[in-house]
């Protein structure tokens, strides 16, 4: 009977010594113990989906990387104006000089026709030279004046007139950059011209609003050429 009363007096101490070490388990303490969610890594992040509307709408950093900067300006001489002499424009056949050319603006044409021009004389295939900066706005072969060179100056006022011409400079096109000197074509006679005569026949022409290369108002060029620095 003692060992039957030990064994059970045992039993009731072991139960009470556990249940006392469970309760010692703090919610606290718990916390401390438990395993804690890893973070994820930075590159499995998945940045949302773009919608349609997103994806055909491009932002305007994007735009400004895909736009090229805007092309510097051409410097430039002064711009003639028309009744003032002015040393903007380079005698446009090379080798000529001031005393070399005659004011044949006025000159009669067939037809009625003023010439709106001046003819000058050279031998076949000398070089003819952009008058100013540029670029060449037209290349033209018309009945009267053959093989023809239309030259916008950077502003768009003026159109300089290239006519008869023997022929192009290699690798001239239109819209491309000229700069004062350059040489765009050759002396000939296409066109109504004599082939006993050989001349360049150059005009400038004050643009409209329009800018177009056919249309515009005829100015003498011989004070644009003749004078000091022409």
């Amino acid at each position: 009977m003692k060992y039957l009363l030990a064994l059970i007096a045992a039993v009731i101490l072991g139960v009470v010594l556990y249940r006392g070490i469970d309760i010692s388990r703090t919610p606290a303490a718990a916390a401390t113990t438990a395993p804690q969610p890893q973070a994820s890594p930075p590159d499995t992040y998945s940045p949302p989906a773009i919608s349609e509307s997103s994806e055909s709408s491009e932002s305007p950093r994007a735009v400004a990387a895909m736009t090229p900067p805007p092309a510097l300006p051409m410097a430039t001489a002064p711009s003639p104006v028309p009744g003032q002499r002015s040393p903007a424009l380079l005698i446009p056949v090379q080798g000529k000089t001031a005393s070399d050319l005659a004011d044949t603006f006025t000159d009669a044409r067939s037809e009625g026709r003023s010439h709106d021009a001046i003819d000058i004389m050279a031998s076949a295939g000398t070089p003819v030279l952009a008058v100013a900066d540029g670029h060449v706005e037209k290349l033209f072969h018309s009945e009267r004046g053959g093989l023809t060179i239309y030259q916008f100056e950077p502003q768009g006022k003026y159109a300089y007139y290239y006519a008869h011409l023997q022929g192009y400079a290699p690798g001239l096109a239109e819209k491309q950059s000229l700069k004062r000197g350059q040489v765009i074509g050759y002396v000939g006679s296409t066109g109504n011209a004599s082939p006993d005569a050989p001349h360049l026949h150059f005009a400038v022409f004050l643009l409209g609003a329009e800018r177009r290369w056919w249309e515009g108002t005829a100015i003498n060029p011989y004070p644009l050429l003749a004078s000091p620095g022409g």
